[in-house]
């Protein structure tokens, strides 16, 4: 795969030599990389909207016009392989996964966008307002990708639970991983229609199982957590306790029997969504989306449904809460649009500016409060407006607003214009993930069998727990002993080794 994806790529750069010319009026046209999250404005596209309307307006001056090309949030990295591949990748693209860039990147596929960066001069927006997060697209000196600098700092997953529920039952907030289990067979006692702990089966995320599973893990040291680092966790000694637990809760239907087939997420929205659900495990603020159809009526809040719980306990009794890294996307340029590099970067410097930013992210036409904070539209008047309704989607670059730093500014802007909720609630949001702050240590590079092979095993790792949790009992063992054989074949062992062996050469 990787000899084939180098010819198609080096057959790719060749066509470039010979690409067509910018327009005559010397406007430069970019196609960019966006997210369909089926989310298009009422009467629009994804990629026609009223955004990429103002987007347009703003950067013509810089003879820059931009085409957007969506693709489907879940798999997108799929797609990108396959644009690369066969060299239609927009000029602009990005990703989450180190792997993906790495792989791209070692294999000549990628612009260094260093000497671009340069014509902009040392006060230019990106080094201003991205720079301190470049290093992790540096290979030996090109700089191959640059990084999104995300916001407030927030976990990766939050679980959620009923608080009418609990009030119902006469229960009480679990605060250890027993006790959680406790009280989810207490609501099956009591709801024996209702799915106590709802899943889903993306095969793109591990959101709503890690947390729970990496309980059961005990790191040794740094080099510990950076060679089991976020989704290999799965693979280290005690998460396959953590693993069998959830088999058994899906096995006593204390999970949803048909989480694994729910590749959309659509059951799992539904069953959220109608108020049939006790506790959930997702990013962060997903549960938002549900929230004003649970707690209100008739446009006001009536009751209290969901609320944020910290109970995922160690061993030792404490909390390990993943957090995501200061940087998120990498944003980069396939070498078929090496031609345009300078035009990308002068896009992404003009995406990159607080100001633009901001008004990319929240509509030109928001309002701030009386501390300075965005006030967000919600996603039916975003709508309504012509927008799409995720308009963060389009600012790829510069996610880092001057509230993001303080703990009212982060809470203001989890509360935005949202009714279903009071401030408190919100402030409880933003103190419970403090609870067990933890990041995992990075390294700009990976060893070269991770690029080759991690996407893959990453996958096959997703698909591993998902059929473990959903097998019966008495099959769990044998069925585990095959798939992890698997994993070895496709390169898990070689992957945790190489990545072992780089951090003690990083270290020394």
């Amino acid at each position: 795969m990787k000899k084939f994806l180098s010819v198609l790529l080096m057959a790719a750069m060749l066509l470039t030599m010979f690409s067509i010319p910018a327009m005559a009026d010397d406007t430069t046209t970019l196609k960019v990389m966006l997210w369909d999250r089926g989310d298009a404005p009422a009467g629009g596209t994804v990629e026609n909207s009223k955004m990429t309307t103002y987007i347009n307006e703003q950067i013509a001056p810089l003879g820059i016009q931009v085409e957007f090309v969506s693709t489907p949030r879940s798999g997108s990295d799929d797609k990108l392989v396959t644009w690369m591949a066969g060299g239609s990748a927009p000029d602009i693209i990005f990703t989450y996964g180190q792997s993906t860039f790495l792989n791209f990147a070692t294999q000549g596929g990628l612009v260094d966008l260093g000497p671009s960066i340069e014509k902009l001069g040392p006060d230019s927006n990106i080094l201003t307002y991205v720079g301190d997060v470049m290093n992790m697209g540096n290979i030996d000196g090109a700089q191959y990708a640059l990084l999104s600098k995300r916001g407030a700092a927030n976990p990766r997953h939050t679980a959620y639970i009923r608080q009418d529920w609990l009030d119902e039952l006469g229960l009480p907030m679990p605060t250890t991983k027993e006790e959680l289990i406790e009280t989810l067979y207490k609501f099956k006692e009591a709801k024996p229609d209702c799915i106590p702990w709802a899943m889903n089966g993306r095969t793109d995320t591990e959101k709503t199982y890690l947390n729970f599973v990496g309980s059961y893990v005990d790191f040794a040291d740094l080099k510990d957590q950076y060679s089991y680092s976020e989704g290999y966790i799965v693979m280290h000694d005690g998460a396959l306790e953590g693993i069998r637990t959830l088999n058994k809760l899906y096995n006593d239907g204390i999970i949803g029997q048909d989480f694994a087939t729910d590749t959309t997420e659509d059951l799992f929205k539904a069953a959220v969504a109608s108020g049939n659900v006790g506790f959930v495990l997702d990013d962060n603020t997903r549960i938002f989306d549900y929230m004003e159809a649970l707690n209100c009526e008739n446009g006001a809040q009536v009751r209290t449904t969901f609320v944020p719980v910290s109970c995922f306990t160690m061993a030792n009794g404490e909390i390990r809460n993943p957090f995501e890294y200061a940087y998120g996307m990498y944003i980069m340029v396939p070498w078929t649009s090496a031609d345009k590099v300078d035009a990308v970067v002068t896009y992404l410097n003009w995406l990159a500016d607080p100001v633009n930013a901001e008004n990319v992210a929240y509509a030109p036409e928001h309002t701030v409060d009386e501390a300075g904070v965005p006030v967000p539209f919600t996603g039916d008047e975003l709508s309504a407006m012509g927008y799409k309704t995720t308009l963060d989607d389009f600012n790829i670059l510069n996610k880092h607003f001057l509230f993001t730093e303080t703990r009212e500014g982060v809470i203001a802007g989890y509360q935005g214009k949202n009714i279903f909720e009071s401030y408190d609630w919100f402030a409880k949001l933003y103190d419970t993930i403090q609870v067990g702050f933890f990041r995992y240590p990075t390294m700009p590079m990976a060893p070269e069998v991770e690029s080759q092979k991690g996407d893959i095993v990453k996958a096959d790792m997703i698909t591993y727990v998902y059929r473990l949790i959903s097998c019966p009992t008495d099959s769990f063992d044998s069925l585990e002993a095959e798939l992890h054989a698997n994993l070895v074949n496709a390169g898990l062992n070689e992957i945790i080794e190489a990545r072992g062996a780089y951090y003690d050469s990083v270290a020394q």
